[in-house]
């Protein structure tokens, strides 16, 4: 079914469900139902000090900037600072469900269980509440979902936690924590929990770039987006590793190890406060963990120290529990579109060096005009299926535009 009429199910109402619900009805799809398992919308940028709910902490601000985080159609007030914080971000995407009119078609405190898949393409969707039948189903939970927990061994006697369930830093005053990781997650909990702890450090299994916010005053972002649609990628990379090298200096000024990768191989840690905290001194860096002996950490240099508390910012899996495990095994086309399941498509499940929503309102722009019968499924998408999460901004941009410009049905 390809008409205004079909039945639409959206599991989750954070940014990419909510660009989902947007461009459906847009497209004149007006029968869509969004399930959002929490009390509100946001995914996780609404913050809760509930521990048993995953959610930005209390101190967190966005990583790209205001320009680079708005939705294309749909920007940031200007009073909004460069870098907004949870708060901002969650009124903004109030704000956003207001303005296209959103509310009437999610339903709060909604939690999937089961999506079963008919033969005829229809699913059968069951909530806590009720059990549903939809022409149409929009996976938008994200990739954040399974904590990830790295193995170690031995027994460790303090405190283990993983971010997800970091929320504010006051309850480790006075203790030693060690914060594992040298992503976003890691960096903003360390130089937060340094505030109060007697003794933070950061175990850094590998060379990893650290980015300041600003450069020449402005969002780096901002910067690198400018510069990167006028050189080409290797000349880039080495205009970013010479700019480094005159913004931060060397990595072993700060104990960290060098990078072994060129800059954009993988996603940077942007984040200006992690640099002042190491020259500081209130953060040290050790390398990766070796072993656990009771409460002492023991590191691969065959150091050891002493903690009260190890926070693995260690990174999440994917997880979708409510659907069969041989659907989600298979590769999609533009991290979207299942091969052989039509009716089904993943809307946010990439991770870019940038903003993830502003892609994904492209992605639900695709499949809201292939419910709607405007655009065709290329024919030779079997033969483009992929697995990675992680994509190139630029690159996977430019090939969801080239989606639009197949030729109508």
């Amino acid at each position: 079914m390809t008409t205004a009429a079909a039945r639409v199910c959206v599991i989750g109402a954070g940014p990419c469900g909510l660009a989902a619900v947007k461009n459906l009805l847009a497209e004149g799809v007006s029968e869509v139902t969004c399930f959002e398992e929490s009390d509100g919308i946001g995914g996780n940028w609404a913050f809760t000090d509930d521990p048993l709910r995953a959610s930005v902490h209390e101190c967190t601000h966005t990583i790209s900037s205001r320009r680079l985080s708005s939705f294309e159609d749909f920007p940031m007030p200007n009073s909004y600072p460069d870098f907004p914080s949870h708060r901002q971000m969650h009124a903004y995407f109030s704000s956003y469900a207001n303005a296209f009119r959103l509310w009437p078609h999610i339903r709060l405190g909604s939690r999937v269980v089961r999506c079963t898949p008919h033969a005829d393409g229809r699913w059968t969707v069951q909530t806590v509440q009720t059990t549903e039948t939809f022409d149409w189903l929009l996976v938008c939970n994200g990739h954040h979902r399974l904590p990830f927990f790295p193995w170690y061994p031995g027994s460790f006697a303090g405190q283990t936690l993983h971010s997800s369930t970091y929320k504010r830093p006051e309850p480790f005053r006075d203790r030693r924590v060690l914060v594992v990781g040298s992503g976003n997650s890691a960096a903003d909990i360390a130089v937060d929990v340094s505030r109060f702890a007697s003794h933070t450090a950061l175990s850094v299994r590998e060379g990893t770039y650290f980015v300041p916010k600003l450069a020449g005053g402005r969002p780096v972002d901002d910067v690198f987006a400018f510069w990167a649609g006028k050189l080409p990628k290797p000349l880039l990379r080495l205009a970013l590793r010479l700019w480094l090298r005159l913004a931060v200096g060397g990595w072993s000024r700060y104990g960290l190890p060098r990078p072994t990768q060129a800059p954009l191989v993988k996603p940077p840690t942007v984040n200006s406060a992690i640099l002042e905290a190491l020259r500081h001194g209130r953060i040290g860096v050790r390398p990766a963990i070796s072993h656990f002996d009771a409460d002492a950490v023991h590191f691969t240099d065959g150091t050891r120290e002493g903690y009260d508390t190890v926070i693995m910012a260690t990174g999440f899996r994917p997880g979708f529990p409510f659907l069969p495990k041989h659907i989600t095994a298979t590769p999609l086309y533009l991290r979207m579109m299942h091969p052989w399941l039509p009716s089904l498509y993943f809307i946010g499940l990439f991770q870019p060096i940038g903003c993830v929503w502003r892609l994904a309102d492209h992605q639900a722009r695709i499949a809201a005009r292939q419910i709607a019968g405007r655009l065709p499924r290329r024919p030779d998408m079997a033969e483009r299926l992929s697995r990675e999460l992680e994509v190139d901004y630029r690159d996977f941009h430019r090939a969801l535009q080239r989606e639009f410009k197949l030729p109508r049905s």
